[in-house]
């Protein structure tokens, strides 16, 4: 039997003590923000050039789409986004960030900025800016990846009902 990795070379554990480090840097940021982290991911997308609407906005970020709906009922209420009709579509509603979400989301980034240099410190600049476009790439990758799982997941249970009659029908 072959002798294990020691637990500091495991992808997992570095992974874990890394966020656990972010968390910590980055939690007195968002600690009066509505929503926490999750609302700050909500607020930097609808300040973005290609507004989303609630149900995509849930997509994208993993939410659960009631979750969603009360995320941005309070950050509607703390005045940092609105539900805007969609021209193209009156029924439904792109989150926007207002002006004052915008200057919100300014200040909040800076937050995140400094807690992002503190937690990759230990990195000289040249590793700190690999280590952002690696990231960065698997991220964008998982996801892809994840979407085109939750895809395929569909296709199949949809063949799966689909085939399902047929099978009762030849009984």
């Amino acid at each position: 039997m072959q002798g294990h990795k020691p637990i500091d070379t495991d992808l997992g554990w570095g992974l874990g003590v890394v966020f656990r480090s972010y968390l910590r840097a980055s939690e007195h940021v968002v600690e009066a923000l509505p929503g926490g982290p999750r609302g700050y991911q909500i607020l930097r997308i609808a300040a973005g050039e290609t507004a989303l609407s609630q149900a995509q906005l849930a997509q994208h970020l993993g939410i659960d789409r009631t979750v969603m709906t009360y995320l941005l009922d309070d950050l509607e209420a703390a005045t940092l986004v609105e539900r805007r009709p969609d021209p193209a579509d009156r029924r439904t509603r792109r989150i926007v960030a207002t002006a004052h979400g915008q200057e919100r989301l300014a200040v909040l980034t800076e937050g995140f900025e400094a807690a992002e240099e503190q937690v990759l410190a230990s990195l000289p600049a040249g590793d700190r800016a690999l280590f952002r476009v690696l990231l960065q790439r698997l991220a964008t990758v998982a996801d892809e990846n994840d979407i085109q799982d939750a895809c395929a997941a569909a296709e199949e249970t949809a063949a799966q009902a689909q085939a399902a009659p047929r099978r009762s029908r030849r009984r």
